[in-house]
């Protein structure tokens, strides 16, 4: 089985490869300090499990993995217990806490030998809730590239089948997540959900008109017009005290 270390602490990573030692079937065949860099790794290596940290530079250990297509089986390696409980109840492989002992550590491969498997990680990624840093950036893939975009840049999100597109820096970018994701992580002072397929940063609202029947048409800076629904125009009405 292929392994990849994902820490940005040296020790980190160093005590996981010594754990590991006593599982000869384990590869390690690389070791990453950023989510950048894993995820480079991970796209050439496609290993079977990742020891992955949460709280890393770049970007965090739950972006990275909305970044991979194909996730592979994860143990989280943190010290915030935080997010431990959400981990657990999503029936991820498991979670060590630092400090951990190597008992603790084997009971984590004792999982994996017996072939516990794990709910899909984009489960994981949808049910662990808010976090600060999702709520004021968006990463995602584009042209081969990671990139990432502050919120004031996002002039709206629109749904797309099971993806959704983000109007932003005059382009558009496609993200595999869901609209009501968006709507929950984002902050609820900057972005209303005008219709059931947008979501509008209200920054970038520049006009407000009549549209067809009981829809109004919201200018956007770049000129981009998105329609909003009766009961979303209500809500852009209440937020920003029309």
């Amino acid at each position: 089985m292929k392994a990849i270390i994902i820490d940005d602490e040296q020790l980190s990573l160093q005590i996981v490869r010594e754990n590991l030692i006593a599982f000869p079937d384990i590869q390690v065949v690389a070791e990453c300090q950023d989510g950048f860099e894993a995820f480079k790794a991970i796209s050439e290596w496609k290993p079977d499990l990742i020891f992955l940290d949460i709280q890393m530079p770049k970007i965090n250990g739950f972006e990275l993995l909305e970044l991979l297509e194909e996730p592979p089986q994860v143990i989280f390696i943190t010290a915030y217990d935080d997010y431990a409980l959400k981990a657990f109840e999503s029936n991820a492989i498991d979670y060590l806490l630092k400090p951990f002992s190597q008992l603790r550590f084997n009971q984590s491969m004792q999982k994996i030998s017996r072939q516990i498997s794990p709910v899909p990680i984009q489960n994981f990624l949808q049910t662990q809730g808010k976090n600060d840093m999702e709520s004021h950036r968006i990463v995602l893939k584009h042209l081969g590239n990671i990139l990432i975009l502050g919120i004031a840049e996002v002039q709206c999100i629109e749904a797309y089948d099971d993806y959704v597109k983000i109007h932003a820096r005059d382009q558009i970018y496609v993200k595999k997540q869901t609209l009501n994701h968006f709507e929950t992580v984002l902050p609820m002072s900057d972005f209303v959900r005008i219709h059931r397929s947008f979501l509008v940063n209200l920054s970038h609202i520049t006009a407000i008109g009549a549209g067809q029947g009981d829809t109004k048409e919201i200018r956007l800076k770049s000129g981009f017009v998105v329609s909003a629904s009766r009961n979303g125009y209500q809500r852009l009405k209440d937020v920003m005290h029309l």
